[in-house]
């Protein structure tokens, strides 16, 4: 068993803690390899569509079209998703993501408070990449995209992290990984409601300040 030789090194330096960060490091070192296995061949695609339909259900699909056909006879929203136009990725894999993970995990053999640094600071890094789709329909720059995510940091390192945690769980890890991408899409939702009421907003200023009453 992974967990007993784990716990017996680190009950060296934590003593009755050994318990809790050994689990943390189990836990964290079967999300890498469900990631890789995981994202790698299959899941990717899914949760593309999992968050696209979300986004069509909630009355976003203009966004959805600038990236896939949509198809308005298809019935429930899943149905209605087409072909892709172009590439569509929920969120950027690479071998580099993993090496960072598994390079905090030692994190966790800090009493007390590595197991928090590991999540929040694995979070802070993680919690943007649920947008990427996001990034990728609205054609944001770099430079958009990085300010966009700064003004709203704390929030995506929240998100990150319980995602993070959700994925720790065993067996529902890969269930928590369709689910977080229907979270994201539904705080994109927001996004896009908070957008286009501004628009609307601005609309009937710049039609108040351009009304001139004509003399009769």
């Amino acid at each position: 068993m992974a967990l007993s030789p784990q716990v017996a090194f680190l009950a060296i330096f934590h003593g009755h803690l050994a318990w809790l960060n050994a689990t943390f490091l189990v836990l964290g070192e079967g999300a890498a390899i469900v990631a890789l296995l995981f994202e790698a061949f299959f899941v990717d695609e899914t949760l593309v569509d999992v968050f696209d339909s979300v986004l069509v259900k909630e009355g976003c699909r203009d966004l959805v079209a600038t990236s896939r056909i949509l198809d308005p006879d298809g019935g429930n929203p899943l149905k209605q998703l087409g072909k892709p136009t172009y590439s569509a990725v929920y969120s950027p894999f690479s071998f580099r993501q993993i090496l960072e993970f598994i390079i905090f995990l030692p994190l966790n053999l800090i009493p007390i408070v590595g197991t928090p640094m590991f999540l929040i600071i694995t979070g802070y890094r993680a919690g943007p990449l649920h947008h990427w789709r996001y990034f990728k329909l609205l054609d944001l720059t770099k430079k958009e995209k990085n300010r966009f995510v700064k003004q709203r940091q704390l929030k995506y390192t929240w998100f990150g992290t319980m995602a993070l945690l959700l994925q720790l769980i065993p067996v529902l890890s890969m269930l928590f990984l369709l689910t977080t991408a229907a979270g994201s899409a539904l705080w994109v939702v927001r996004f896009e409601n908070q957008r286009k009421a501004l628009e609307v907003d601005q609309d009937a200023r710049d039609g108040r300040d351009g009304y001139v009453d004509d003399p009769v």
